[in-house]
């Protein structure tokens, strides 16, 4: 697979505000499946497991059976991995423009 085509995954996975807050829920520690479902009581098992498996497809989340649990794992590695190729150069560009915005405001004053 491709970097792009694993960036795509990611995003997707990202998309849904439902799955962030799965994330979110899993930064704390992992968490199983139940668990999650007792976290979201406005969705059913089925659903849950989709979204699940939209995350582990983008390797933001592992997956370990325990007997008969199921203990999802947040890998943040694949976050990390878009802030460094996206998100921290369009952070340092914006911060130079508005650098050189205020140093131009101070030599015009």
């Amino acid at each position: 697979m491709s970097t792009d085509d694993a960036d795509d995954l990611i995003f997707k996975a990202l998309s849904h505000r439902i799955r962030r807050r799965m994330l979110d829920v899993l930064k704390s520690g992992a968490a199983t499946t139940g668990t999650l479902c007792t976290a979201f009581p406005e969705l059913d098992r089925c659903t849950v497991m989709q979204h699940l498996g939209v995350l582990e497809e983008a390797g933001l989340v592992v997956a370990e059976r325990r007997g008969r649990e199921r203990w999802n794992h947040l890998d943040a590695l694949p976050v990390h991995a878009i802030h460094e190729r996206w998100i921290g150069p369009y952070a340092a560009y914006a911060a130079s423009m508005l650098s050189r915005l205020k140093r131009e405001v101070e030599l015009s004053e």
